[in-house]
């Protein structure tokens, strides 16, 4: 559930993004919002599938996986807005953290189903 949840939110956002922002940020600014909104949907998406898996195999360990997934969505992509909109360089260097949690997050569910085969 919270992998379609975050999917809506994402699409308010890219909305927000396409609608309220053009026009007001510079160029480089929106295209930092942009990324983060494509990687936030994009791991709502991954978040879904992992309930879905979670679904179909219960005792498997997808829980793990899918808190790290909502963490560096939460991380990379809302440090990559709020540096979007409010210019606070420093922002920028929390973004990684969040990245690296997305690719352990992949990295472990990979893992699991490797291991369910």
């Amino acid at each position: 559930m919270s992998g379609f949840l975050l999917a809506g939110l994402g699409v308010a956002v890219g909305a927000f993004c396409a609608h309220a922002l053009e026009g007001r940020l510079a160029a480089d600014d929106l295209a930092v919002f942009e990324t983060a909104a494509r990687i936030h949907m994009l791991h709502a998406l991954g978040l879904a599938l992992l309930g879905l898996a979670a679904a179909r195999w219960p005792d498997a360990g997808w829980k793990g996986p899918g808190l790290l997934m909502l963490a560096g969505v939460a991380v990379f992509s809302g440090s990559l807005y709020a540096l979007a909109l409010s210019g606070i360089g420093w922002l920028g260097a929390i973004t990684p953290v969040g990245g690296a949690a997305l690719i352990a997050a992949w990295m472990w569910a990979a893992w699991i189903a490797l291991n369910r085969t």
